[in-house]
């Protein structure tokens, strides 16, 4: 029974509050004003997304989000996709509060699990800025 209690209290204190604020996003496949326009346009019909900061010279997306709001990032990335491109790079910016991260450890914040690779054990507090590596966040030849 002893062992039963310290258990879930060591798997109780991986799951965090964090709050996202920010994506930032690369887009591939863009090649004129249109192609950025309908990106921005998909990413402001979401429905947690405050505004949206494009840039046509580097296809990169800086999305804001309401306070409080629950962000889903393949969401995200799916309205990339149905305006006809691809998410080369992303990075999301969260709001941490005392989350312990350890290098190839998960850590769940808000019903998702990010699971960090080449870190430093440390302790995050603050904003912090992430990327993502999986599959259709990064361009599929850095995936491999």
């Amino acid at each position: 029974m002893k062992k039963l209690i310290i258990l879930a209290f060591v798997l109780s204190s991986m799951i965090v509050n964090a709050q996202v604020t920010k994506v930032s996003l690369q887009a591939s496949g863009l090649t004129c004003s249109m192609c950025s326009n309908a990106i921005n346009k998909a990413l402001k019909s979401l429905d947690f997304t405050d505004h949206v900061d494009a840039n046509i010279k580097t296809s990169t997306f800086e999305i804001f989000f309401k306070p409080g709001a629950d962000v889903d990032f393949d969401k995200i990335k799916k309205k990339v996709e149905d305006a006809g491109f691809f998410v080369a790079n992303f990075y999301a910016t969260i709001h941490f509060n005392e989350a312990e991260a350890q290098n190839d450890q998960h850590l769940v914040a808000n019903n998702r699990t990010f699971h960090f690779l080449n870190i430093k054990d440390q302790l995050l507090n603050g904003d912090k800025t992430i990327r993502f590596l999986d599959k259709g966040f990064v361009s599929s030849k850095e995936f491999k």
